[in-house]
């Protein structure tokens, strides 16, 4: 059963863009580089003139993928050394989910009719 990763924090809006860089060369290189991962994605929404949060959903093989990438205790949030500078909240955990459908046919394959 594939399993989801969600994070989600509030970040400076004025900065989102920069931040989103970052986290594309910290996170998401990361995440892409352990084995089990099966991909990754970054999301973002404006909540009003200063803040916007950002969410990051990763996919993975099972639970042991996940400890490769995040520890012993996967429920904890990884940080990089610069996300200070952008985050206005910094979660300690994070959201695992069981999938029980793929809702992304994989690259390369046709839609069914």
């Amino acid at each position: 059963m594939v399993v989801l990763r969600e994070w989600r924090a509030e970040i400076r809006r004025a900065l989102k863009d920069e931040y989103v860089d970052y986290v594309k060369t910290t996170g998401l290189v990361s995440y892409l580089g352990t084995a089990g991962n099966l991909g990754a994605v970054i999301a973002t929404c404006d909540l009003d003139d200063t803040r916007s949060e950002i969410v990051t959903l990763s996919w993975w093989t099972d639970r042991a993928a996940i400890e490769a990438f995040a520890g012993a205790d996967i429920s904890r949030a990884r940080y990089y050394p610069e996300d200070g500078r952008y985050l206005l909240t910094r979660p300690d955990t994070v959201q695992h989910y069981d999938t029980t459908a793929p809702a992304v046919a994989p690259c390369g394959t046709e839609k069914k009719s």
